[in-house]
């Protein structure tokens, strides 16, 4: 099957004014807006931080550069997956771009679900603010006392009581909940015993943040920093009553609903993993060719051509095998398409944190300072094979489709 990795013309240059935005606008203003979470509580937005941010997103809006994730609606661009993936890698190359364009985590996979699974009244509610850019939300699947990289572990309670659920238990890595803008969630819980089929015991609920009985207990740290004012916090609900109507899809659709969402934000993480590894080849390349030791440039010191040759090939081996993802992704089958996702999920970091390591070396000392982006990148990336199912996971599932070609017995 010939597959086609191409964009339309006219969407390339949609994309040129999207890059230019990323190197023109957005990333000169990067290190001022992190430097204002030092300043107040961590956990509001400055009133400089706040300008900063709501204009870049003004001038994106104004300027029809928003919502491109929403790739089959009339509210976004009419993208395909592999077309997305390209914007994803641009607007990776700096933090704030995500959201400068509406297209940041875990906007994207929570909009999808509303537009998916949402009700008429969730889309008003909750989809209609989230697609403008007024508020944030945050997902919460993840929980402290379970395995949780085995989603049938997850075990928050959800008893129906009358019209009401009742949610008890903790979850945390709810990234985005720490964000005062965060005004919603989508909570995975258990709303089926054992005896239930094993991929129906699991239902996904909207959940008000503020709703009485949650609290925060905590921002999670990542390698020490707290990624304030987004944060990943840790939760505790007790005896949370949210309308029976919240829940999405019925009983037993939480697996269904995840597959649905996870997928295509997991190709959108990879891509933006590649622009991070992008970035980083231009600072090491450019430090290489600017910086002198023993009488040369340092590209000609050691093995920094063969350094640099490698990081070039491997990023473009990873830029096609997501493209192949997304394409996939766009034939319609998200089943066939699991695997390559979950091989992409586990090359794309792992790329960008070899070309972010080197650049470090490259940089020497600064390079794992705060006088450049590098460290809290590789921080990111690090993170990220965690983030949407960890690297042994995703290796399980590619090798179960490998060896299924040879065995009948279950894998």
């Amino acid at each position: 099957m010939d597959m086609n990795f191409g964009m339309r013309a006219e969407n390339r240059k949609l994309l040129d004014r999207v890059a230019a935005m990323v190197r023109d606008e957005i990333m000169p203003l990067e290190e001022e807006y992190h430097a204002e979470v030092a300043k107040g509580d961590r956990w509001q937005y400055t009133e400089r931080q706040a300008e900063i941010l709501e204009g870049l997103k003004a001038r994106a809006k104004a300027a029809g550069l928003w919502n491109f994730w929403l790739t089959d609606g009339d509210r976004g661009h009419g993208l395909t997956t592999v077309e997305y993936a390209y914007f994803a890698e641009e607007m990776g190359k700096t933090p704030l771009a995500a959201e400068v364009f509406n297209c940041s985590a875990p906007d994207t996979g929570n909009m999808e679900v509303f537009h998916k699974y949402g009700t008429a009244k969730m889309k008003k509610e909750w989809l209609e603010p989230l697609l403008e850019g007024q508020i944030r939300s945050a997902y919460l699947m993840t929980e402290p006392d379970v395995a949780s990289s085995d989603a049938t572990n997850i075990s928050m309670s959800c008893v129906r009581d009358g019209d009401d659920y009742v949610l008890n238990g903790e979850k945390y890595w709810a990234s985005g909940a720490g964000d005062p803008r965060c005004k919603v969630y989508i909570v995975m819980v258990r709303t089926a015993g054992a005896d239930a089929p094993r991929h129906r015991q699991h239902s996904m609920i909207v959940v008000p943040a503020g709703t009485p009985g949650i609290e925060i207990l905590r921002p999670m740290l990542v390698f020490g920093h707290d990624d304030a004012p987004h944060g990943h916090m840790h939760i505790r609900f007790t005896d949370v009553r949210v309308p029976a109507e919240n829940l999405l899809m019925g009983e037993g659709r939480g697996f269904e609903i995840a597959q649905g969402r996870l997928g295509p934000g997991r190709i959108h993480h990879c891509m933006r993993s590649i622009g991070q590894a992008e970035i980083a080849l231009e600072k090491l390349c450019r430090r290489s060719l600017e910086k002198v030791a023993f009488g040369k440039p340092l590209a000609k010191l050691g093995a920094n051509y063969d350094i640099i040759a490698e990081c070039r090939m491997e990023i473009e081996m990873a830029r096609l095998l997501c493209l192949k993802a997304a394409w996939m992704m766009d034939q319609g089958d998200p089943r066939a398409a699991a695997p390559v996702i979950s091989q992409i999920k586990v090359i794309a970091p792992r790329v960008a944190l070899k070309v972010l390591d080197e650049a470090m070396q490259m940089h020497g000392g600064q390079g794992i300072s705060q006088d450049t982006p590098l460290a809290n990148a590789w921080t990111w990336q690090r993170a990220l094979r965690f983030a949407d199912g960890p690297d042994a996971v995703h290796r399980r599932q590619v090798a179960r489709t490998e060896l299924k070609k040879y065995t009948q017995e279950p894998m």
